[in-house]
């Protein structure tokens, strides 16, 4: 029994199934009147519906007789089928080889097109170009007179009957007077205050057991001179306020102080610089050149102590500040006595070799 019923609806479901097939096939098959009724209504239409319809289907059978499986329609072919068919009532059904839907869009597309290429902005005339003798004498009144801008020289030109924009002007004045960035550059900045500016930067070091120490270091930008160093194994921010402190004692303290953008350097840091009257200057990102004097000093521990040397540890590396002051007076910053250092060298005086430094530079 339940066979039975199983086999009467799977007959069932593929009766529907055909017969759904051929509804959707009849929905969607073009329309095309029979011969006679054909025959009736051409009775009553017009001759020139007739003639365009004509053309209509002539037009596709030559499409047809290219043995294309597919017809390839050119812009030309889709031009006329949207022309032709704007012309006939009928012609959703007189389309064969193409969809109503499908000439619907490449109607629109030309509508489209149409409309561009007619909003187009038209290509303004193009400007003779200037006489070389303009061009020599915009130049000469730029660089002859310093003050005188675009609008200043606009002027003086149609005195003499030269009609010239100002946009020409200021582009040939760019070439006498390049634009310069405004205010001082950082390299000038240092060099008018270098007596009174400071740097620090911290030094990372690992140990023979792969630990890591920081040194924190401040150096005096006028003299090269190391104002303090400190070590220690973890750099919190009061530790790092502490040591601008000690670096400030009795109310000496530079008027700026350089710094990068370390996280080491919190609130803590930024309080004490403040009360202490200390303008802080944060470097760029990635410019490591506006703290040039610590990454050069720094280098020069590296390279000549610490790569000769096993650092133990903390107390290994932390060095007191008279053999700190002489390994910067020994390294030979020839720079600072030529600004008028008082540590300059005496006739006597000897360069220390790398290893003397690094004995130095331990405690």
């Amino acid at each position: 029994m339940p066979i039975r019923l199983l086999h009467r609806l799977n007959t069932v479901s593929r009766a529907a199934v055909r017969s759904l097939h051929r509804r959707l096939l009849a929905a969607t098959r073009p329309t095309v009147a029979p011969l006679a009724v054909g025959t009736l209504t051409d009775l009553v239409r017009s001759k020139l519906a007739l003639l365009v319809e004509n053309t209509l289907l002539r037009h596709q059978l030559a499409i047809l007789r290219r043995g294309v499986r597919r017809p390839r329609c050119t812009p030309a072919d889709r031009a006329l089928l949207v022309l032709l068919a704007s012309r006939v009532r009928t012609w959703r059904s007189v389309l064969l080889i193409v969809q109503p839907d499908t000439l619907l869009r490449w109607h629109r597309r030309l509508f489209r097109g149409y409309w561009r290429r007619k909003s187009r902005t038209p290509v303004p005339a193009r400007r003779p170009p200037l006489a070389p003798e303009t061009i020599a004498l915009i130049k000469e009144m730029a660089g002859a007179n310093r003050l005188w801008g675009a609008e200043r020289i606009r002027g003086e030109l149609l005195k003499l009957d030269i009609r010239v924009a100002k946009s020409t002007i200021q582009k040939y004045l760019r070439e006498v007077r390049p634009l310069r960035p405004a205010g001082q550059p950082w390299s000038t900045f240092l060099q008018n205050h270098a007596g009174e500016t400071w740097a620090c930067d911290f030094l990372p070091v690992t140990d023979v057991f792969f630990r890591p120490v920081y040194a924190f270091f401040v150096i005096a930008l006028g003299t090269r001179r190391v104002i303090h160093v400190g070590v220690t194994r973890r750099p919190p921010d009061a530790w790092v306020a502490q040591q601008l402190r000690e670096a400030t004692p009795y109310g000496e303290h530079p008027r700026y102080l350089v710094r990068d953008n370390d996280s080491k350097f919190g609130r803590a840091f930024a309080q004490v610089a403040a009360v202490s009257g200390i303008t802080a200057l944060r470097t760029a990102y990635r410019a490591p050149r506006q703290n040039a004097t610590c990454e050069r000093f720094l280098g020069s521990i590296r390279r000549e102590c610490l790569d000769h040397v096993l650092v133990l540890g903390e107390g290994h590396l932390r060095p007191s500040s008279a053999s700190t002051h002489a390994t910067s007076t020994a390294t030979g910053r020839t720079r600072a006595w030529r600004n008028g250092s008082p540590r300059q060298p005496g006739p006597g005086h000897r360069a220390a070799s790398s290893a003397e430094r690094c004995g130095r530079f331990r405690s």
